[in-house]
C-alpha cells in the first residue's frame, strides 16, 4: 500500500513538473504557427465578407421633356425630386483594403400634379477600397452594371373607371451604368455595422432626356464576418 501511494505521489509530482513545460511548448508552438501563417499568407488573401440591406433617398432629376398629345399639343414636363428605394449589397474582402462584390436597387420617384412616377432598377459588380479609422471604416469605389428605367407621365387626372386614357405617356428602356460611390461603416458589434453611402449613377450607353440621375443617399445595416 505504501509502495502504491509512493508511486502515485511521484507520478503527481512528475506530471506537475511536466505539464507547465508542455503548456509553454504548446503556446510557443502555437504562437510560432500563427507568426508563420501570417508571414506566409498572401497579401491579397480572402478575409471574409460583409453584406446587408439599405434604404435610400436623395435628389434626382432629368432634362425637361416635351410630351405630345394625340392632338399634337405639346406639354413640357420637369422631372425631379426625392426618390425612395431599397436594395442591398455584398462584399468579399481581400487583403487590407480591397473589396469586391455586387449590389442592386430599385428607386421610385413620384412627381408632378397628377402623381407621375419614374422607376429605376439597376445592379452590377462593385469594387472599393476601405480604410479602418477607429471604429469606422471609410470606403470609396464604384459599380459597373445596368438596369432599366420606366417613366409613366400623367398629364391630367386619371378617372377611376375602365376607360383608356389619352393623357398618359409610358416609356421603358434599358441602359448600362457606372455609379461612383463613397461612404462610411460604423461598427456596432464585431459583426454588425451601420453603413452610410452616397453615389451618383451615370447612364453611359443609352442617354435619354427623361433619365433621372443625381446624388442618392443610403443608410442601412451590414452583417458579416472577417478575420
Amino acid at each position: 500500500m505504501k509502495k502504491t501511494i509512493s508511486i502515485l505521489v511521484a507520478g503527481c509530482l512528475l506530471s506537475g513538473s511536466l505539464f507547465p513545460a508542455l503548456g509553454r511548448t504548446a503556446r510557443d508552438t502555437g504562437t510560432e504557427s500563427v507568426r508563420q501563417d501570417t508571414a506566409e499568407r498572401p497579401r491579397m488573401a480572402y478575409r471574409g465578407f460583409i453584406g446587408g440591406m439599405m434604404l435610400h433617398t436623395g435628389y434626382v432629376c432629368s432634362r425637361d421633356v416635351t410630351i405630345v398629345s394625340p392632338q399634337s399639343a405639346g406639354q413640357t414636363v420637369s422631372i425631379g425630386g426625392a426618390p425612395f428605394g431599397i436594395g442591398g449589397a455584398i462584399r468579399f474582402m481581400f487583403g487590407k483594403h480591397l473589396r469586391v462584390g455586387a449590389e442592386g436597387y430599385v428607386s421610385t420617384l413620384t412627381y408632378g400634379e397628377h402623381h407621375s412616377h419614374a422607376r429605376t432598377g439597376w445592379g452590377g459588380i462593385l469594387a472599393d477600397s476601405a480604410w479602418k479609422v477607429g471604429k469606422c471604416r471609410l470606403f470609396i469605389g464604384g459599380t459597373v452594371g445596368g438596369g432599366s428605367q420606366t417613366n409613366t407621365t400623367i398629364l391630367s387626372p386619371v378617372r377611376d373607371d375602365y376607360m383608356t386614357e389619352e393623357s398618359i405617356s409610358y416609356r421603358k428602356y434599358g441602359f448600362i451604368a457606372v455609379a461612383p460611390f463613397a461612404g462610411v461603416e460604423v461598427a456596432v458589434t464585431r459583426k454588425v455595422n451601420i453603413v452610410f453611402k452616397a453615389d451618383w449613377m451615370l447612364n453611359v450607353s443609352n442617354p435619354q432626356d427623361d433619365f433621372v440621375t443625381g446624388p442618392r443617399l443610403y443608410v442601412g445595416f451590414m452583417f458579416g464576418h472577417a478575420d
